[in-house]
């Protein structure tokens, strides 16, 4: 069940859109010609949006993914205070109510296809563009903000700030919609969604100001002349991320390679990755030092396939400490052979030192593949609360006593079991 945050966001988007759409129906639409201009490229950016999918069907970022070119026109929009020196009419609800028509009639065919957007994506993006049209709309058709500002650069300073108040808005919804979707620490969370904006957010967040600045000056012809350059960011982000989705599963099948030999049971890499990563969220690793942490989780058995004979079940962790660390540089140097990068290599070569030694990613590693090395095939007689108090046992020389509490607290979390699924694939 979902937190009630992530239903104070919905609630509050829904409430947005009945009363733009009802109140847009009653009185009717301010510069129709202007609105559907908008609203047909908002929809084009809905249209062109392009989700690149791993075999278990996931989207990688896809809760942080908005269409750059729908979303910078339907701030534009919000922003829009002239159309070729004539003032404009529409107001903050009729702005809720034609960026939420666009985008649904853009997003119908992703819908066909079962890839549309998540309802916590669409709650957002009505929440934003509102705020962003609450901060000037009115202040535009009252006349202060030309009173205060004129039309020269104190305006743009103006835009670009409210701006930057509008993308640390989509953040902090962003954030809470994923705190209360995962769990997972909520200051992590916002960080990564901060740092998420200062990549093709910043050219949606700039393009939006041009967008609305041009069109105040040439009118609607300026629209398809400033969508140009996002349109074709947006397709060089597209190829990125089919890029790195191509690179995961290319990974992905790396590990798999010591589970087809014999050397793993099935699924071991898969669990301690996902395990890793949960670990890794609540102690607060970046979404970068999350990602090296998940290859490194996925490949850190590499080293078994140098083995001539096979370690019994694969468990690594009952090994003595000097044919542990062993068996981790042969990982290591496996790992570099695959052109895998060089912070993963380091982290599957010190799995196995004493946590005082090692990089935080290679203790979390350590216990995560000791505590699934225990449990991962029922083989612990205890289960999951025995294994547990054995790594604890382990805290003075291996294993992060901060690791350890934060694996048993993520467990916790995850059911009576403390057995992370294996994900499909």
């Amino acid at each position: 069940m979902r937190a009630p945050s992530a239903w104070g966001v919905r609630g509050a988007a829904a409430l947005l859109t009945l009363a733009g759409l009802g109140h847009t129906l009653w009185t009717g639409v301010a510069d129709p010609g202007v609105a559907l201009a908008f609203g047909i490229l908002i929809t084009v950016g809905e249209l062109a949006r392009h989700d690149h999918r791993d075999p278990a069907g996931h989207v990688p970022g896809e809760e942080r993914r908005p269409a750059p070119l729908g979303f910078a026109a339907a701030l534009a929009y919000a922003l829009l205070g002239q159309n070729a020196g004539h003032p404009t009419q529409h107001g903050v609800l009729q702005t809720v109510a034609v960026v939420v028509a666009a985008a649904l009639a853009g997003v119908v065919p992703h819908v066909a296809r079962g890839r549309g957007p998540a309802l916590d994506h669409v709650a957002r993006r009505v929440l934003t563009v509102a705020f962003a049209a609450s901060c000037f709309q009115p202040l535009h058709h009252s006349g202060r903000l030309e009173r205060w500002l004129g039309q020269g650069p104190y305006l743009v300073l103006f835009l670009l700030l409210l701006l930057g108040l509008t993308a640390l808005c989509d953040a902090v919804l962003a954030a809470v919609s994923a705190r209360s979707r995962t769990g997972w620490p909520y200051g992590p969370l916002l960080r990564d969604e901060l740092r998420a904006r200062l990549g093709i957010g910043a050219a949606i967040c700039a393009t939006g100001v041009v967008m609305a600045l041009g069109v105040a000056v040439a009118g609607l012809w300026a629209l398809p002349v400033f969508s140009v350059p996002l349109l074709l960011t947006q397709t060089s982000f597209h190829r990125i991320t089919a890029i790195r989705t191509t690179y995961r599963q290319t990974i992905t099948s790396l590990a798999r390679a010591t589970e087809i030999a014999g050397y793993t049971p099935p699924g071991h890499s898969r669990r301690v990755a996902a395990l890793s990563c949960a670990v890794g969220r609540e102690l607060g690793l970046s979404e970068r030092e999350l990602t090296v942490l998940e290859y490194a989780a996925l490949v850190h058995d590499i080293g078994q396939l140098s083995l001539v004979d096979p370690v019994p079940s694969g468990a690594t962790a009952a090994l003595p400490a000097d044919e542990a660390r062993r068996i981790a540089g042969l990982g290591g140097e496996v790992a570099r052979q695959t052109g895998v990068p060089s912070e993963v290599a380091v982290i599957v070569e010190r799995q196995a030192d004493p946590y005082r030694d090692q990089p935080v990613a290679a203790r979390i590693v350590r216990a995560v593949n000791a505590y699934d090395d225990l449990v991962g095939g029922n083989r612990h007689p205890g289960g999951s609360l025995a294994a547990l108090e054995q790594l604890r046992l382990g805290t003075g020389r291996d294993y992060q006593p901060e690791v350890v509490e934060s694996l048993a607290r993520v467990l916790a979390r995850g059911g009576r079991s403390g057995v992370v699924p294996v994900p499909p694939g």
